[in-house]
């Protein structure tokens, strides 16, 4: 039974996801990022438990990344989505150090400086 459950909501997340890309491929609709904000959010709380998704949001290391991931989902909750998308910047930098040859070229000493300022600094382990 836990399985299938877990297998729903990893749906969920897709969809998630699949709406979000969706939704900036025509233009950032805002009904289409709205859905998949909420799927998103809504199907990772489910797959790894609320206490856990609670505890990867709300770290101290972490409440700048956090702060603007929320903070963008309500704003294209109300209406603004090429604004909510701006605020997924720290995070999408964050993700794209990790990634071998992106990351060595977001490290360069020109780009690192800019870069420190509008992503995140610090890991997320």
């Amino acid at each position: 039974m836990r399985s299938w459950n877990c297998l729903n909501w990893n749906g969920a997340d897709g969809f998630g996801v699949f709406f979000l890309f969706f939704g900036m491929m025509l233009f950032f609709d805002k009904a289409l990022l709205a859905i998949g904000n909420i799927l998103f959010v809504a199907g990772l709380s489910f797959v790894i438990g609320w206490e856990r998704t609670f505890r990867f949001f709300f770290q101290k290391h972490k409440v700048k990344a956090t702060s603007f991931f929320l903070g963008g989902v309500v704003v294209v909750l109300i209406g603004w989505p090429i604004i909510g998308v701006v605020g997924f910047f720290p995070v999408a930098v964050g993700f794209i150090r990790r990634i071998p040859v992106l990351g060595s070229l977001l490290n360069l000493p020109g780009i690192s400086s800019l870069v420190d300022k509008v992503g995140e600094s610090n890991t997320m382990v």
